[in-house]
């Protein structure tokens, strides 16, 4: 439920509404937008007297939410979330580009790829330092020697950083060396992970499940943000269907959907939905015309030895001239990066 004050109405009017919220044993959460103040309420709904809030002089009016998520519906909090990070920021103003290698494999190997993606514009070095991999046999990642080695990537080049954990001793650890942690595909309803995730503080950038509904992913975000964490972005990497030409479906229908139901930022990871090199560029562009807030970018300096994804890496130049089309794209959509 959500309790709209009419405009310009006095904050002693505002904190009047919180206290009544909150000694009925309820939470209240204030979105002061621009030409709208919202009071969002969590909690048991039959405790309070909604009559006696309707009824005062500077109530617009009342709305029940219907949506099982609260904090992540954009009815709740109707202007667009920003993520501010140490150089950058994700939202509505601007197109984030995350880009570097899958997995960390060696400090020649990310530093380079970290200056090259910076060098054609990226703002946030991603980078797999624990490898969720199908097979029990594939490269697993460096632990905690990756993150290091992130860390010191991120001193030298300026850039943010962005890592998957895939269990609560990963994040402790995760939590020491990047800006901002990645819940993976496999991880989405691993609803013990989102919680402590909720409570460690950084930015969240949350994926898509292979078989997850919309309301499914929101709900999911709402475990981060129920723990204290309001500062989550949506990542459509591609869903399990039918199909076999790519390694998963791009969904970019999500984009504008998610652009109707939440405030919250959307990125498209067109390599891992597509697993083709190929189609990244055209599939980017895409996305940013459907109204994405950022894209995620596998850029290894030799794809074709890379331990894990390589068929769906970009190199350097490619990378390079990739960012270069993309700018044509960015610019029509009034964003800049």
């Amino acid at each position: 439920m959500i309790v709209v004050m009419k405009p310009n109405a006095p904050e002693q009017s505002v904190n009047t509404v919180i206290h009544i919220i909150e000694t009925n044993g309820m939470t209240a959460h204030l979105s002061a937008g621009k030409e709208v103040t919202i009071i969002g309420v969590v909690g048991d709904k039959t405790k309070l007297d909604t009559r006696s809030i309707q009824a005062m002089s500077d109530v617009e009016k009342i709305v029940n939410i219907t949506e099982s998520y609260k904090l992540a519906n954009i009815t709740f909090h109707p202007d667009p979330t920003v993520i501010s990070l140490k150089h950058t920021s994700i939202g509505p103003e601007n197109m984030t580009v995350m880009a570097g290698p899958c997995a960390i494999e060696s400090e020649e190997q990310i530093m380079s790829a970290a200056k090259a993606v910076k060098e054609a514009g990226a703002t946030i070095l991603r980078g797999g330092a624990f490898k969720p991999r199908t097979s029990p046999y594939s490269f697993q990642g460096l632990g905690e020697e990756g993150l290091k080695l992130m860390q010191q990537a991120s001193l030298e080049t300026g850039l943010d950083t962005i890592c998957e954990v895939t269990s609560l001793k990963a994040l402790d650890l995760a939590v020491k060396y990047v800006d901002m942690i990645q819940i993976g595909a496999r991880n989405m309803q691993n609803f013990e992970l989102l919680k402590e995730v909720g409570k460690a503080g950084l930015p969240v950038l949350l994926k898509r499940g292979l078989s997850a509904t919309i309301d499914e992913w929101l709900n999911a975000a709402e475990y981060i943000m129920s723990y204290g964490n309001s500062q989550v972005a949506l990542c459509e990497r591609g869903i399990r269907t039918f199909e076999t030409a790519t390694r998963n479906t791009l969904d970019l229908s999500a984009v504008c959907v998610l652009k109707e139901k939440t405030h919250l930022p959307v990125i498209v990871d067109p390599s891992h939905a597509c697993g083709v090199r190929s189609y990244i560029a055209p599939l980017s562009k895409a996305a940013v015309a459907c109204g994405a807030d950022g894209l995620m970018i596998e850029v290894h300096p030799d794809p074709a030895c890379a331990l894990s994804d390589g068929a769906q890496s970009l190199d350097f130049p490619e990378f390079h001239n990739f960012m270069k089309e993309l700018k044509t794209f960015t610019i029509l959509a009034g964003r800049v990066y």
